[in-house]
């Protein structure tokens, strides 16, 4: 199967498998005209780190749980020390993302939203001490 193929196959662009290639998260056998020919094996191995990537995980974690994935004899407790390192970050995201919530909501609520040029937002963002 060609890279269009697979691209399509796995909704992952053309240059993203190339790049997965090029740093050795996937290989495709080579066509006597030096064409990539990509497999069943490949492809799943793409949605693998396609699924892993959209739930956050670094690309070096990628080669990890593909390398945990492939290893019959893998310990469940590393997989899960991986997932719990991504847990905790994305609970770290989360609790920074509550914070700037929280200042955007109280900036919001402290501009008048008028006609008038003063502006709380405005004078946060410019570190006026006596913003509201």
């Amino acid at each position: 199967m060609n890279i269009g193929e697979v691209a399509q196959k796995t909704g992952l662009p053309a240059k993203t498998i190339r790049y997965y290639e090029d740093i050795g998260l996937v290989t495709a056998e080579r066509r006597p005209n030096g064409y990539r020919d990509y497999g069943d094996t490949e492809i799943h191995n793409l949605r693998f780190v396609q699924r892993a990537r959209g739930l956050g995980f670094s690309v070096a974690d990628c080669r990890d749980l593909l390398s945990l994935y492939r290893d019959r004899h893998r310990s469940s407790s590393d997989v899960r020390a991986l997932a719990e390192a991504r847990l905790r970050k994305v609970d770290d995201k989360i609790a920074e993302l509550q914070g700037l919530r929280a200042t955007l909501d109280h900036l919001v609520n402290a501009c008048a939203g008028d006609d008038r040029p003063d502006c709380p937002i405005l004078d946060d963002l410019a570190g006026d001490p006596n913003a509201t």
